[in-house]
Order: structure tokens, then sequence, then C-alpha cells
């Protein structure tokens, strides 16, 4: 009898294992596109900044433009340059092979930026890291090395990467000519870390309606509001507005539906756009039922953090923004 009752006890704690288990992979539910054919060569570097030993990878395609632009890609929280690099499916490399442009993705300090938020329990923040002199070192090396164009840098970052170029948006205009952040916002006044220089920059945002990290309509960065609180962000409206503003505009952006590519996804894009000639380009991507993710036809963020819509290629989106307002 008592063995019958433990060979039950073990049936149902391994079926509830099997249901654990189950569940967790449905909500990783994470996909990775395959890696492209790549002409160009990838090289791990190193500077020295603050004392500290600073690390990065260069993406230098086979065949380079005269005078390169140069694209940052920044990786979130808890991540690395080769993350970043994979986040956006090796796109960048591939876009850098057609284009002559180089790709460059930095490693934070323990895992993190100190992007331009107060609150944060991570050491980047709470050392106050100088990454913004991290990434002009770098660009000053690729300028002396690469003949790289100083006039023609360019940020993205997704999540606290993306809270990273806002940073740079903020307090390094005359160091980026534009960034594109993912699923991140402008921080509330009392959470806001960083030195606003108040020029304009091209500004591209990409912001999920239902991300459940990165508050749509604003508040606390926390997943499900809950957990791992980087305080309170504007609402994603508002970030734009401000952006907009500081580029000069006034009235009210061209709003149009970009094409639902796969209507299946449970998400659509909504483009809100500023533009006029002799001032830098804003754009809003709003997708709708998006959530804390990198928009890609192939690949998938964990389901854990909301849909991922597949209507674009986010790295192609984001290049096409930059090298139209390289001049």
């Amino acid at each position: 009898m008592a063995k019958a009752r433990t060979r039950r006890t073990l049936m149902a704690l391994g079926f509830l294992g099997l249901i654990f288990f189950g569940a967790a992979w449905w909500l990783l539910g994470i996909r990775q596109a395959p890696v492209p054919k790549l002409g160009g060569a990838l090289t791990s570097e190193s500077l020295s900044w603050e004392s500290r030993e600073r690390t990065y990878q260069v993406y230098r395609p086979s065949r380079v433009l005269r005078s390169p632009p140069i694209v940052f890609v920044l990786h979130g929280s808890m991540g690395n340059g080769a993350m970043a690099r994979t986040s956006m499916a090796h796109d960048f490399d591939r876009l850098a092979d057609e284009e002559g442009f180089l790709v460059v993705y930095p490693d934070g300090f323990d895992d993190h930026w100190n992007g331009c938020r107060v609150a944060g329990p991570y050491a980047a923040n709470q050392l106050d890291v100088d990454d913004v002199g991290f990434f002009r070192a770098i660009v000053s090396r690729l300028v002396t090395e690469d003949d790289a164009d100083p006039a023609a840098v360019f940020a993205t970052g997704i999540s606290n990467g993306g809270h990273m170029a806002i940073r740079l948006a903020l307090e390094a205009p005359d160091l980026v000519r534009g960034v594109a952040p993912i699923v991140a916002s402008m921080p509330s006044d009392e959470n806001l870390g960083c030195e606003d220089r108040g020029a304009g920059v091209a500004f591209l945002l990409i912001n999920g309606t239902e991300d459940p990290m990165n508050p749509y309509e604003g508040g606390d960065v926390a997943l499900f509001g809950l957990v791992g609180n980087r305080g309170g962000v504007r609402s994603t409206p508002e970030t734009i507005q401000m952006f907009a503003q500081r580029a000069g505009y006034a009235g009210e952006p061209e709003v149009s539906n970009l094409p639902d590519a796969d209507p299946d996804d449970g998400s659509r894009i909504v483009q809100y756009q500023w533009a006029e000639e002799g001032r830098p380009e804003v754009i809003l991507l709003a997708i709708f039922g998006g959530g804390h993710s990198v928009p890609h036809p192939v690949q998938r963020g964990p389901r854990l953090l909301g849909r991922t819509n597949t209507d674009i290629r986010t790295a192609e989106v984001v290049w096409d923004f930059f090298s139209r307002n390289r001049t």
C-alpha cells in the first residue's frame, strides 16, 4: 500500500514537473533566425576607459565605404555585444556587407548600460559609469584607424540599450546624428539621470502597446509592474512628441498604417512621422498588440514578454532611417 502511494506521488510529481517545464518552454518560446552568409570579419577589441578594460566587437564588411558611417548596436539588461548581434538576427552585418558601414557591438559594464535613469539596481548605474565617454573613445579610434566618418555616427538599442541610446540623444547630440531606441521611453522627470543638451537628432522609436516591461502609457519599468523596477518613464506618445519638438517640429505627424504582412501575429504597425527639409526626421513605429521584443519575420522573442511583430525586419528599417538622415 505504501509503495503504491509512493509510486502515485512520484508519478504526480513527475507530471507536475512536465507541466512546469512545458509551461516554461512555452513562455520562453524563443525562435532564432538562421545566420546569413557573411563576407566581412568580426573582431574583438578593447580599450582602457576610466581605469577599466572595456570590450567591444566590430564588424567590418569586405568592402567598406570611404569614410564609412558607424552604427552602434546596444544590448539589453544582462546582455553583451554578442547577444545584441544575435537579437538583430545578424541583419546589421548583412546590411553592412551590402552598404559598406561599420557595426559596433559594445559590451556594457557588468552586463548593463548606465542609461538615462536614476533608478537601476546594477553596477553601471550605481557607479555612474561613463558609457558616453566609452563610445566617444571607440569613435575616435575608428576615425583614426578606419577613416570612419565622425559626422555619421548612429546608435540603436534594445530595452536597457534603448535607454542608453536615449542618453546619447540627450547628452551627446554632437556625437550621434541619429538614434533608434527599441522598447524604451524617455525617463520621467524624477527618474531623469542625465544632462539634456537640448539639441535635436534624428529619432526613430519602436515600442509595443502591450509591452509588459516598458509600459506604452508610461509608469514604472518593471516586468508586469512587479519585477526589476527601473523607475518611471514617460508614455510613448509623450516621448516622441518631446523629441519631435527638440527637432523643431510644432505640428502633428503624418500618420500611416504599414502593410500588415502577417495578420496572424496579433499585431500591426502604425507610423507617426515628422519630416521636413532641413530638420532631423522623427518617427514612431507603434506596434499595436506588440510586446517587449524586436520585430522580425522569422525570429521571435520570449512569449513571456509579449507578441513579436513579424511585419518588418527591424535592422532594415533602422538602417534605412539612418542612411537617409546621414546628411
